[in-house]
């Protein structure tokens, strides 16, 4: 717990500083996971203390590959829980027997098969298909109460900084940390920046959370928050629901931070209460809880390193026009002119997203006509969401121009409660199909897709060029406002059409969001809610502590450098969506950059650069735009990268999660900032000129040896790369201070023990029972944990 006395500290400071294990003199620090969503535990003690982790399809199959290889276990399989979301399709479950026959396509029924598999080998909970409480990781983990304000939380899925919203550390990483977590309940980091933005005021009608998050990005731009966490703070922010608060951290990854946060209160405690998976209510340890939860709030005096104030009447509803979230305008203006950008690299940015989404300057917004509609996604699928929808379409009609209009609760609990409130009838009768949870539309690796250059209305966080599917163009708003645009047939302002006081339908008595844990009259009904495995112990790995060793040493580097002048370079464009359906780490070089090295009939652009000799043999890539690698926590770009030979990257700026994943695959990151020196070595690259990165002496060469420049790199990572160090290993010679620090959070956090769950004293972790994984064709069920 924080001392006494000390300086002033923001929220960030106080949770960060409350989960470290360790600390070096560079300021790398071994960081405890308190909550994991996405694969990880948290903590996890002798004293059996409860938090759970979420796994999903896409981000887990080569994590447990890695832990299988090496011989090591999650450390806490009583704590992990899976489910399914990325690639499930939304269509009717009526009928559902099994994963292999209800996902139709390959790809994505082999993932969903591979997590089943790996639930059942390492003895894992998991929400499945035929689980009502399956849905969004970033949906459920909320729902059910096991994202608790002052933890730690990480997933392998960027948009993890949706759990700030409760005044968590949640931020998105890679496969390799995501597998780090599972062995070792740590991760190796650093501090990040502290920036604040203020929202004062009252939020005008029809402006919504969704709204003040796009506006904001607009502001700062798609990088920033670069290097940083956000607290969003003020008055407008307090009047917020925690539906709406989760919206707007939800996005923040969209403005290049690490994560987003506000602080909890008497909101956040509200919606707490009662959850299944929050302590119980009235209990000491909630009251213990709630008095340390509210602690939390920045002090008086705390200091940031960036401050920005937005004036909440400035606000109106907000549109995307381009194909980054920052290529924003209010509904009521036009689509920018490429020439109104003074900076060169927006200029040219805003000339190929013009280009892409088939646009023209200067036409006003509401002119846009759109092809589909799409109401869901990790940002705006919560039952508020659709009720705001819902009172926008309620006694209208789809307009006749539109093909399709979805509307995609977050979770099964979601839909059920939307359907008792009579939302879905709403919708069917207004046109619009009714799905069951899922991703859907979000990101198209599923079978719900735009077609070509289908122009879509949609609710999601992501307007990357084919992000919903291939050519697709993506119009970024808030439900209620593409609930507008489905009824008017194009991008309309919400405030012609909305009644915000109109009812949408008579709503039902108040019902649980998701079941509670009710008395039970005897043990053997308490194991069963509880569902311990008799091995429910820290498994720390011992035979596999000393194998800290597993990366190829980079030393220095010689070869080809392929230039690159582009900015806002982001994963969607690194690797597609559609290339993420793959369980393996390697084999994903052929799909690199694969919307700029292909054309439209699959034949190679020659314009290209990797399509052009020497470049097809780069070692290095040499990008002159700043904030490469922004987007996903998807590790497949680096992996894609690495697969096609590039082991370096130079740039002047990168997106912290990219950044970070590439030193976790054994490549090497420059960041380049001085332009002249930048634009030396891509001078070099452009005349096919091979180039020498040593990382030793920390300089890049050209090929007679002549210095181009100095770079900076952190000493833990240069130390790492050059030795070829594994993280896994290196983190459990640790193991003594990281029990040592488990202990004591498990004494300083009572609420976090099972015991608080429940309405009768018990010790040990609560495990929430699951519908059983069904048995599929791919070979005999396994039905024990897998042995070692």
């Amino acid at each position: 717990m924080p001392s006494a006395v000390q300086k002033p500290r923001t929220l960030y400071d106080k949770v960060f500083q409350d989960h470290i294990v360790d600390e070096r003199s560079d300021g790398t620090v071994l960081l405890y996971i308190g909550v994991w969503y996405g694969l990880s535990d948290d903590h996890c003690s002798k004293l059996n203390s409860s938090d759970r982790h979420l796994v999903h399809e896409v981000t887990s199959p080569q994590a447990f590959e890695g832990l299988k290889k090496a011989g090591r276990r999650v450390r806490r399989p009583d704590c992990t829980l899976a489910t399914t979301d990325h690639n499930v399709p939304t269509t009717p479950r009526k009928n559902f027997k099994n994963v292999a026959e209800f996902v139709k396509e390959t790809d994505s029924r082999i993932q969903c098969e591979t997590l089943e598999e790996n639930v059942k080998d390492f003895g894992l909970t998991y929400f499945g298909l035929g689980d009502k409480r399956q849905g969004i990781v970033h949906i459920i983990g909320p729902e059910q109460g096991f994202t608790l304000p002052g933890t730690t939380v990480v997933c392998g899925d960027s948009h993890t900084s949706t759990h700030g919203a409760f005044g968590a550390l949640a931020f998105g990483i890679g496969t390799s940390e995501v597998e780090h977590v599972l062995a070792t309940q740590c991760l190796i980091t650093k501090r990040s920046m502290n920036m604040r933005i203020q929202v004062e005021g009252r939020l005008s009608p029809g402006v919504s959370s969704k709204d003040i998050i796009l506006h904001t990005i607009g502001v700062i731009g798609a990088a920033g928050g670069n290097g940083a966490v956000i607290e969003f703070c003020g008055s407008a922010i307090r009047r917020l629901s925690m539906e709406a608060r989760m919206s707007i951290c939800n996005m923040s990854i969209e403005a290049g931070a690490r994560a987003g946060m506000i602080a909890p209160d008497q909101t956040t405690i509200d919606y707490l209460n009662g959850r299944p998976l929050a302590p119980k209510v009235d209990s000491n340890e909630w009251k213990k809880a709630a008095k340390y939860w509210l602690s939390l709030r920045s002090d008086d005096g705390a200091t940031y390193d960036t401050e920005v104030f937005i004036d909440a009447k400035d606000i109106v509803p907000t549109v995307s026009w381009g194909t980054s979230p920052q290529d924003v305008v209010p509904i009521t203006g036009v689509v920018p002119n490429p020439t109104d950008f003074t900076d060169e690299n927006k200029r040219k940015s805003a000339e190929r997203a013009l280009d892409y989404m088939g646009l023209k300057a200067g036409t006003p917004m509401q002119d846009i006509e759109i092809d589909k509609v799409f109401i869901g996604s990790c940002t705006n699928s919560r039952i508020e969401d659709l009720r705001a929808a819902a009172r926008i379409v309620d006694g209208k009609r789809v307009a006749s121009n539109i093909k399709r209009a979805m509307v995609v609760p977050g979770s099964g609990l979601i839909k059920e409660r939307a359907e008792a409130e009579g939302l879905d009838k709403i919708f069917t009768d207004a046109g619009f199909e009714w799905r069951e949870a899922g991703c859907s539309m979000c990101l198209g690796m599923n079978p719900d897709i735009l077609s070509p250059r289908e122009r879509c209305a949609s609710t999601s966080n992501r307007n990357f060029e084919g992000r919903q599917g291939a050519l697709g163009r993506t119009h970024l708003m808030s439900p209620a406002m593409a609930a507008a645009a489905a009824v008017v047939g194009k991008l309309a302002d919400i405030r012609k059409l909305a009644n915000e006081n109109a009812t949408p339908a008579k709503a039902s008595p108040k019902m649980d969001v998701a079941p509670t844990i009710e008395d039970v009259d005897s043990e053997e009904e308490l194991e069963r809610i509880m569902d311990i495995p008799e091995d429910n112990q820290p498994h720390v790995n011992e035979a596999a502590m000393k194998a800290a060793s597993g990366l190829p040493n980079f030393t220095k580097l010689r070869g080809i450098a392929a230039p690159m002048d582009k900015a806002n370079v982001d994963t969607d464009a690194i690797i597609p969506k559609q290339f993420l359906k793959t369980i393996k780490r390697t084999g994903l070089g052929t799909a690199l950059f694969h919307p700029l090295r292909y054309n439209e009939d699959g034949s190679e652009n020659k314009e290209f650069v990797l399509n052009q000799e020497p470049y097809r043999q780069a070692k290095i890539l040499v990008v002159t735009g700043p904030n490469f690698g922004c987007g996903s926590s998807r590790e497949h770009a680096p992996w894609a990268l690495l697969d096609f030979g590039i082991k370096c990257v130079i740039a002047p700026s990168y997106a912290d999660i990219f950044f970070n994943n590439t030193f976790k695959n054994g490549m090497l990151p420059i960041i380049m900032s001085d332009k002249d020196a930048l634009n030396k070595i891509a001078t070099e690259a452009k005349a096919g000129h091979e180039i020498e990165v040593d990382l030793v002496n920390q300089n890049v060469k050209d090929a007679q040896g002549n210095k181009l420049a100095d770079f900076d790199v952190e000493e833990f990572r240069k130390h790492c790369l050059v030795n070829g160090l594994d993280d896994i290993g290196l983190t459990m010679q640790m193991d003594d201070q990281i029990r040592k620090f488990e202990n004591k959070r498990t004494l300083d956090t009572p609420w976090l023990d099972g015991s608080g769950y429940l309405k009768r004293n018990r010790s040990g972790a609560v495990k929430v029972t699951a519908v059983p994984v069904p048995t599929t064709n791919r070979g005999e069920e396994k039905t024990e944990p897998l042995e070692w």
